[in-house]
């Protein structure tokens, strides 16, 4: 069947019928598969057309705008016109290296820019919008971009609306359009035709992409997709903006500043001296100097930071994402090892969201129903007997009023029970199989009415109407809720007065199931009169209830949630349970956990709303459950713990859930039961409902930052290394021995090709390598990082510059053993002098690549626990021995080949780096341990 009539003309003003003609859909059945996917194929997905990608030769390109960059051109072109002056013989060898080595640069950059947009759009794909469709006669959630002209959309309260559709039944539901309209107020809709066309706005009877189902349910069948919905017509102005940059990468971007100044200073400071204490006389001579100045300036400045800061944040998060924390922003990585509070939701969260009814409790007695999970196998019994009336009427009357207030739906397919909904609503259509005559009996109604259920009502009533002639009213929600609007209780087959009496033992049979841990819903109905239509059923018919009991409904706790919560807890993060249930049962679970002190209590969302902010401020530095909280009782405790300083992580699931995540420092969304509302809203999805993952994902993010930490530790100390070798090679050249052979009048330390050649196989490799390091240090036994702490604190500059001073002062030491005169005497020319230093400096920092692994952890701890870091050590070693003893790249780099002695002489005073950083590491434990 295919969608053969025109529809251009406004589908709010068509009939239903039409509309379905238009499209060609069953609205009862839906579009069968095959026929959906054959219009897929026809239109093209449910997107928006996109910005054309970015060319790879533009993304290549894009590698060479760097100010860096630009001084070596400069330094090509200075060498070039040197080359030119001096009758151009032979090649220009510095300009053609320089040159090699920009392009080798912008390679790798171009490469780990890929990585991490992989990583980025790998993780948009875990975040695809989904949408509740009927196909087939069957309930299905599909990807919303497969969204196609006729599907039926199955809309519910926090549902993301995927395409522009038609209304055919709407219950109390309401639309927030801010997005499409700007109106602030959600927008109550219907499926009235309009008469006359009027402003989008005002489209009643219509569902918009890209707009939020606020309260109540829906059906409404697609007519327009992709580009052709309204937020495609003005796609143009909901471009997003380019974020501002995170902390951490205004920091990362601070310490490049700060580094650029202070290397061009020095790299200033060191042309003037080598000016001075040379005989600069030729153009040659001021060549070489201007390259060492421009040389020393790009190798000390790490420029490849904030490229390796995206891959290792990447790939972080793809990590957090194989263990089901799908973060949705690189930057939120740096906040999760920050987290000071955990605020979670009980349900499916702390627990297993393995609603199973256990305890009916109704005016004759208790009936318990074995069995557990949503296969209803199990039986009905009270006392260990076989049920009897009046509690097997009654307990029947309960599982029917509650499969009929219900929009769930359990399926069994190839012998597996699955459920669609809510899944406290599926656990009343898996109990109603456990005791005879209850699912025969809900078959024989019909609902035609319904006021669903809301955060804030806590309730839901449908209006039925049975195979003989009448009508009812079946309500179901929180006791307490129901009992408020109950006037009588049903006992065996009689409706007597709800008397203060048996008001108290309704309360008291629920205050007996929540300290059980049970989590508690009553029901309850009336006999509806004629009044009671479909188009006038609203939240006055829900009155004058009978009430007939409450159920019982364990939800057992995760068995690694306990040890998730003392993890926690040793990290020096605080875990907050939140929750809609009641009081007693809150407190009794969060004990049973590890959350609050022994004994303690629950604050109820009614207590909070009676204290001032100042007072709810002392009570969250306190207190650790919250029970029967309405939406707006989280963003109060968001707002109070942030006013503390706190950095808070949220969960939540539903709609109204979603303001408090988006306040929150790390709104968590639930993966399986979240809405797609609060997926928007939040910075991370828990792909599995687990807390443990929480926890998890915290470690993870410390981790990551350590890993930060580490290559920052590195590249920085390693770049110091090579600003202190230059600077004091040249400052004490006399003293060391470095004095100029026959062709040389310049005399430097290293020349200008092999400054740049160490910082192209030692810094990115490593560095690289580090970002994916497993964890060292134990980082969940320390507290969280704060707010105010630097990413490079004293401590670590410190220890940046003494390493750096160490690498210097070993491979100026080892040119001086080579050479004669000088401190020590030695027999070798300034050619292999100036190789064996340069070697020295290469191996000191790979050295140095295990030291700044870790703070204050040795070396040799997890020494073989990166195979990576390994690979780019042995790469680096096997290209400075082919550097070195390859004649062409001997022309290249100005080397000359070196015997085993000097190989070992360099590997061995390299080795400073290590020893001195195991000493330094040694006397910080001994102080930490005062």
């Amino acid at each position: 069947m295919g969608a053969s009539a025109d529809i251009s003309l406004d589908p709010s003003l068509r009939e239903l019928t039409e509309v379905a003609r238009c499209v060609a859909v069953d609205p009862a059945v839906g579009l069968s598969t095959v026929e959906a996917g054959r219009r897929l194929r026809r239109d093209g997905p449910n997107e928006l057309r996109a910005k054309p990608p970015v060319p790879v030769w533009r993304k290549v390109l894009s590698q060479f705008q760097d100010p860096l960059v630009y001084l070596l051109v400069v330094a090509v072109a200075i060498s070039v016109a040197a080359w030119l002056a001096e009758g151009a013989a032979g090649a220009p060898i510095d300009a053609i290296v320089i040159t090699a080595i920009i392009v080798v640069n912008g390679v790798l950059g171009y490469v780990e820019q890929d990585k991490a947009e992989t990583a980025v759009a790998a993780l948009q794909s875990m975040t695809e919008a989904t949408s509740l469709v009927l196909r087939d006669s069957e309930l299905r959630t599909v990807a919303s971009r497969a969204l196609v002209r006729g599907d039926v959309l199955v809309l519910s309260e926090g549902d993301a609306v995927g395409a522009d559709a038609r209304l055919m039944t709407a219950t109390a539901l309401r639309v927030s359009e801010a997005s499409l309209t700007g109106e602030s107020e959600s927008v109550t809709k219907n499926t009235a035709t309009l008469a006359h066309p009027v402003p989008l706005g005002e489209r009643s009877n219509m569902v918009f992409r890209g707009t939020t189902v606020t309260q109540g349910v829906g059906r409404a069948v697609v007519t327009a997709t992709g580009m052709s919905t309204e937020v495609g017509a003005i796609a143009e102005m909901l471009e997003t903006t380019t974020e501002d940059l995170s902390p951490l990468q205004k920091e990362i971007a601070g310490v490049s500043r700060m580094l650029g100044v202070t290397v061009i200073v020095i790299a200033a400071v060191v042309m003037i001296v080598t000016a001075v204490t040379n005989d600069v006389s030729t153009s040659a001579d001021l060549v070489t100097v201007l390259l060492l100045g421009v040389s020393l300036a790009v190798a000390a400045v790490p420029e490849g930071l904030p490229a390796i800061l995206s891959v290792v944040l990447a790939l972080g998060v793809q990590r957090l994402a194989r263990r089901n924390a799908i973060v949705k922003t690189l930057p939120s990585v740096e906040t999760l090892g920050s987290a000071t509070v955990i605020a979670s939701d009980k349900t499916g969260t702390l627990t297993r969201n393995e609603m199973t009814i256990q305890r009916i409790r109704t005016a004759s007695g208790e009936v318990e129903l074995t069995g557990v999970g949503y296969r209803p196998d199990g039986r009905a019994l009270s006392g260990g007997q076989e049920l009897c009336d009046p509690v097997l009427s009654e307990a029947r009357m309960v599982l029917t009023g509650g499969s009929l207030a219900n929009n769930a739906q359990l399926t069994c397919r190839e012998g597996e029970w699955e459920i669609q909904g809510d899944p406290t609503e599926a656990a009343f259509l898996v109990a109603a199989h456990k005791l005879d005559g209850v699912v025969d009996r809900a078959q024989q109604f019909r609902r035609c009415g319904e006021v669903p259920f809301t955060s804030d009502r806590k309730m839901m009533s449908a209006l039925v109407t049975g195979l003989q002639p009448g009508t009812a009213v079946v309500a179901k929600g929180a006791p307490d809720v129901l009992l408020r609007r109950c006037v009588a209780v049903q006992v065996g087959a009689e409706v007597v007065p709800l008397d203060p009496d048996r008001r108290a033992a309704a309360v008291a049979d629920v205050d007996e199931l929540s300290a059980q841990a049970y989590r508690t819903l009553g029901v309850a109905y009336r006999r509806a009169d004629d009044a009671d239509t479909l188009d006038g059923f609203d939240e006055d018919d829900e009155r004058d209830l009978v009430y007939v009991g409450v159920v019982g409904i364990i939800d057992p706790p995760r068995s690694e949630a306990a040890a998730a919560v003392a993890e926690a807890r040793r990290a020096g993060v605080r875990v907050m349970m939140i929750t809609g249930d009641h009081p007693v049962t809150a407190a009794r679970i969060a004990e049973h956990l590890g959350i609050p002190a022994p004994g303690a209590t629950a604050i109820t969302g009614a207590e909070i709303d009676a204290l001032s902010p100042e007072q709810l401020r002392d009570v969250t530095a306190t207190t650790a459950v919250y029970a029967r909280v309405a939406p707006q009782n989280k963003l109060q405790i968001v707002d109070a713990l942030q006013a503390r300083h706190e950095v808070v992580a949220m969960t939540g699931d539903g709609v109204n859930d979603a303001p408090a995540l988006k306040s929150a420092d790390i709104g968590v969304a639930m993966g399986i039961t979240g809405t797609p509302v609060t997926k928007q809203a939040a910075k991370m999805i828990l792909a599995d409902d687990n807390f443990a993952t929480i926890v998890a994902a915290v470690r993870q993010g410390r981790v990551i930052f350590d890993n930060i930490k580490k290559f920052l530790r590195y590249l920085l100390s390693s770049n110091m290394g090579e600003v202190f070798t230059v600077f004091f090679g040249v400052l004490f050249a006399g003293y060391i021995g470095i004095t100029g052979g026959a062709d040389e009048t310049i005399v430097v330390p290293l020349l200008v090709t092999q400054i740049l050649w160490i910082n192209l196989i030692t810094d990115s490799g490593p560095a690289l390598a580090m970002g994916v390091d497993p964890e060292i240090d134990d980082v969940m036994a320390r507290p969280p990082r704060r707010s105010t702490d630097r990413l490079i604190d004293p401590q670590m500059w410190r220890g940046i510059v003494s390493v750096g001073l160490v690498m210097g002062a070993a491979t100026l030491l080892t040119m001086d053993i080579c050479l004669p005169g000088g401190l020590v005497e030695g027999s070798d020319s300034l050619d292999v002098a100036r190789t064996a230093g340069f070697t020295t400096l290469v191996f000191a920092q790979l050295f140095n690549a295990f030291n700044s692994r870790s703070a204050t952890t040795s070396a040799f701890r997890h020494l073989f626990s990166n195979r990576w870091l390994w690979t780019s050590v042995a790469l680096a070693v096997v290209l400075q021995i082919l550097v070195v003893q390859l004649p062409f790249l001997q022309t290249a780099f100005g080397t000359t080949s070196l015997d085993l002695a000097h190989w070992a002489l360099a590997a061995a005073m390299a080795s400073a780096v290590l020893g001195y950083g195991e000493l330094r590491k040694l006397v910080l434990r001994g102080l930490a341990a005062r």
